[in-house]
């Protein structure tokens, strides 16, 4: 039998070609099919906004059944833990848990109720949940302070009431220094150019590092465009540039997601106490800057992607949260915890993710160093916290979940200290049932 495969090639081109025809001129003169065509756009547009409305980017779908599993109780840094993320409805969710995941107090945060008022906002959030809180912390006292992030800085005492708010947009990161002071990252959006930054384009984002009392009084104000500068490092100001022979930028330029500072219970060595720790996550570098001079003492730039966390070890190693956002989180790409040495500038994996313990967010992210030599991780996108013992095996695990089939967000998990006992809640959070 003779083939008429080279006639059928010819037949199926010309449908082809007949087809595109067609299409462009059906679509210029509005004939058949090109109504129904449009219907169809609109309906997949219209119910991709309602997929988008009903299920947020905070909520990951998940076939958890478990909120908190214990793998090893002997092996688990004792405490309670403090758990911030998104809850059910929108709603933001902060609450202290035991070991087996059951809540041993919680506060009600709402943006609208704390801050119905923001006048140092361009604009203010208009529905739920208002702002996310990145960076939080418990008081000896109870209250809770904590940052709307890019929104303020604001402390509640343990039953939820308002002691201070701080004016000012401060973000990702709380820390408190032997002087019961607070370090805190802010943020200033730029509507108009300034003279001493030629080539920034607004709007762009003007970062600050603040020192705030524990009355919520901005003590100092430090401009990290005016750290780097003042370094020698000019150039580092303009690597988001895409162009040939200009280079002009805006927007988030550095992207400073994390300050501390060298603590005195650490023994010196590069590092000395009171030195000032920054992550710049948009240039993939962590500095350690002297508090006298604003002097960079050290600096790793590149051996890390889009990190965040940085935490001194000892005088001479910091430990990061390296996200390594290469890839998306199904494509077998894992997130992990290294430590860079200031000595030789060298990077040791401590901890990644793997096919059999997967371990990925491509953002945010938070590690605490415990006490006895385990870590507690955040993966925050996965809603996820865990905690490793010095081996690398998984001590315990916890998950926000939310239930039919959901995890949410979950910013941070933070092991508190033994004194914040469920005897330490009770008893402080019994004056708010009396009143």
């Amino acid at each position: 039998m003779k083939s008429n495969f080279p006639g059928l090639i010819l037949f199926c081109f010309s449908l082809l070609v007949f087809a595109y025809g067609y299409g462009v001129l059906s679509y210029r003169n509005n004939l058949f099919p090109i109504t129904l065509i449009q219907h169809a756009m609109k309906g997949a547009e219209e119910l991709l906004q309602v997929t988008k409305t009903k299920v947020p980017w905070y909520y990951t779908e998940s076939d958890r059944k478990e909120k908190s599993i214990v793998y090893n109780p002997d092996a688990i840094e004792p405490g309670l833990t403090l758990v911030n993320g998104m809850g059910a409805d929108r709603e933001l969710s902060t609450m202290v848990v035991n070991q087996q995941g059951q809540v041993i107090h919680s506060w009600d945060i709402d943006w609208f109720d704390i801050w119905p008022d923001a006048t140092h906002l361009s604009s203010n959030p208009k529905s739920k949940p208002g702002g996310h809180i990145l960076g939080i912390m418990v008081m000896p006292d109870g209250d809770l302070v904590f940052s709307f992030e890019k929104l303020g800085l604001v402390r509640l005492d343990i039953c939820g009431n308002v002691v201070w708010r701080l004016p000012y947009r401060t973000h990702h990161s709380l820390y408190l220094d032997e002087n019961n002071v607070f370090w805190v990252p802010g943020q200033i959006t730029r509507t108009e150019a300034l003279e001493n930054l030629p080539n920034y384009e607004p709007p762009f984002e003007d970062f600050t590092i603040l020192r705030v009392s524990q009355d919520g009084e901005v003590i100092e104000e430090m401009s990290v465009f005016d750290i780097l500068r003042n370094n020698g490092l000019n150039g580092l100001l303009y690597l988001s540039t895409l162009q040939g022979r200009v280079t002009t930028v805006t927007g988030d330029t550095l992207h400073l997601n994390d300050v501390k500072t060298f603590p005195r219970v650490l023994e010196e060595g590069v590092f000395k106490h009171g030195d000032i720790m920054i992550s710049l996550r948009n240039i993939n570098a962590v500095m350690v800057i002297n508090p006298d001079d604003l002097k960079i003492r050290f600096m790793t730039i590149g051996t890390i992607l889009r990190q965040h966390d940085p935490d001194f070890i000892d005088g001479n190693t910091i430990s990061v949260f390296d996200n390594n956002n290469l890839a998306p989180d199904n494509d077998g790409h894992y997130s992990k915890i290294v430590t860079i040495s200031a000595l030789d500038g060298s990077v040791s994996e401590y901890y990644s993710g793997s096919d059999e313990k997967p371990f990925f967010t491509d953002i945010m992210g938070k590690h605490q160093l415990l006490q006895n030599g385990n870590v507690l991780i955040s993966e925050s996108r996965k809603g996820r916290a865990f905690e490793i013992d010095s081996d690398g095996e998984i001590v315990w695990e916890y998950f926000n979940l939310l239930g039919n089939g959901y995890v949410s967000l979950l910013n941070e998990a933070q092991r508190l200290p033994p004194e914040y006992n469920e005897e330490f809640f009770k008893s402080r959070s019994s004056a708010c049932r009396r009143s």
